[in-house]
C-alpha cells in the first residue's frame, strides 16, 4: 500500500508542529525554572541585587554575600528543584502504573513509609547518633513499606487495585506509628519530627544535594526508558500483553524507581505531600498522556512548585522561616478534593 506525497507531507507537517510545541514548552519552563531559581538566590530575610547574586556566584572572593549565596541559598534552592522533580516523576509513574488518577505516593504509603523510618530514627536514635543518618532511615522506611505492600498485594500476580487498596492501609497503619511516637517522644525529638514532616528545607546543605543527586541520575533516565510502556499500560493489562509488555518485571522496575525516588525526596526535603499528586496532571494538561513526553515536563513542574513554595515560606512572613509543605498542602489539598470531585462517576 502506497501513501499520497499530499498525506505523507501533512503527516510530517503535524508530528513537527507536535514536536516543535513540545520543545517550546520545555524550553518554556526551563527558563521559568532559571528564572525562579534567580529570584530565590535575591530573595531572603537579606534581600540582595541581581548584580551581587552574580558577584557571589562568578567571583565570591570579592563579594561580601558570597557565604549567604553559596552555603545558605544555593543548595536550599538545589535541594527544591531536585525534591520537587523527584516527588513529581514518582507520582507521575504511580498514576501509570495503578492507571489511577488520584494515586500518588501519599495515598499508597510509600510517604509514609519514610516519615515513620524518620520519626524512628529521631525518637530512638536521635540523641546518640549524628542526625546525618536521617536520610538513610527514612529511605529504608519507604523501602520497607514498598516491600511490604507487594507482598500483601501479591497473589498470581499484582494488580494496581491490590496494590492501592494494601498502600492505603499501610498508610494509615504508618501513620498512626509516626503519631503514637512523637507523642511519647520528649519534646525536642518531638518539634524536630514535627517540622521535618512538614516538610522543610531548612538549613539543606550541599551534603543533602550531592546525596540525593545521583539518585535521580540513575531512576529518571530508566523511568525515561520505560517511558513507552507506561503509555501502552495506560491501555489496559490485555493491550499490553498483546503488545508484548513484560507487565510484572515492568511494574517492578517503574515501582523500585518510584520508591527510589519519592523516598529520597521525602528523606532530605521533609514530608512534602501532594506534589506527586499535582504535577502529573498540570503536565498532562501541557503535554498529553504520552509519558515520554510527560516525564520531563512532570519533573519540571515539581521542581517549580516546590521551589516556589519554599520561596514563599521564606519571604512571606519575614523574619519567620515557614515550612514549604505547608503551602504546597494548601494547595494539594484542595486540588485532590476537585480531582474527587471531577473523577466521582468514573468511580462506579
Amino acid at each position: 500500500m502506497t501513501h499520497s506525497p499530499a498525506l505523507t507531507t501533512a503527516v510530517d507537517r503535524i508530528v513537527g508542529n507536535r514536536a516543535l510545541r513540545y520543545s517550546s514548552m520545555v524550553g518554556l519552563l526551563g527558563l521559568v525554572l532559571l528564572a525562579s531559581m534567580g529570584l530565590s538566590l535575591r530573595l531572603g530575610s537579606f534581600p540582595t541585587s541581581l548584580h551581587e547574586v552574580g558577584q557571589a556566584l562568578f567571583a565570591p572572593q570579592d563579594s561580601e554575600i558570597a557565604f549567604i549565596v553559596w552555603e545558605l541559598r544555593l543548595p536550599r534552592i538545589l535541594l527544591a528543584v531536585l525534591a520537587g522533580a523527584a516527588l513529581a516523576v514518582a507520582g507521575a509513574i504511580l498514576q501509570g502504573i495503578v492507571r489511577n488518577p488520584l494515586a500518588s505516593p501519599d495515598v499508597i504509603g510509600i510517604t509514609s513509609g519514610a516519615a515513620m523510618g524518620a520519626v524512628i530514627f529521631l525518637a530512638l536514635f536521635g540523641t546518640t547518633l549524628s542526625v546525618h543518618w536521617l536520610p538513610a532511615a527514612a529511605l529504608l522506611g519507604a523501602l520497607l513499606s514498598a516491600l511490604l505492600m507487594f507482598s500483601l498485594a501479591w497473589k498470581h500476580g499484582i494488580t494496581p487495585m491490590r496494590m492501592v487498596l494494601v498502600g492505603i492501609g499501610l498508610s494509615a497503619a504508618a501513620g498512626s506509628v509516626t503519631t503514637l511516637l512523637i507523642v511519647i517522644s520528649d519534646d525536642t525529638a518531638a518539634m524536630t519530627a514535627y517540622v521535618w514532616l512538614t516538610g522543610s528545607l531548612y538549613a539543606a546543605q550541599w551534603q543533602d544535594v550531592l546525596g540525593m543527586l545521583p539518585w535521580l541520575l540513575v531512576t529518571v533516565p530508566l523511568c525515561l526508558s520505560q517511558a513507552r510502556h507506561l503509555s501502552v499500560m495506560a491501555l489496559g493489562d490485555h493491550v499490553a500483553r498483546g503488545l508484548g509488555v513484560n507487565l510484572p518485571c515492568c511494574r517492578l522496575l517503574l515501582m523500585g524507581c518510584s520508591v527510589i525516588l519519592a523516598g529520597t525526596a521525602v528523606a532530605f526535603a521533609g514530608g512534602l505531600g501532594f506534589v506527586g499528586l499535582i504535577a502529573p496532571h498540570i503536565a498532562a494538561r501541557l503535554v498529553g498522556q504520552d509519558f515520554l513526553r510527560r516525564l520531563p515536563v512532570t519533573a519540571l513542574v515539581g521542581a517549580l512548585i516546590v521551589l516556589h513554595a519554599d520561596l514563599l515560606g521564606r519571604v512571606a512572613f519575614l523574619p519567620k522561616d515557614l515550612p514549604a509543605g505547608i503551602f504546597v498542602s494548601g494547595v494539594g489539598a484542595p486540588f485532590f478534593v476537585y480531582l474527587l470531585y471531577r473523577h466521582r462517576d468514573h468511580s462506579r
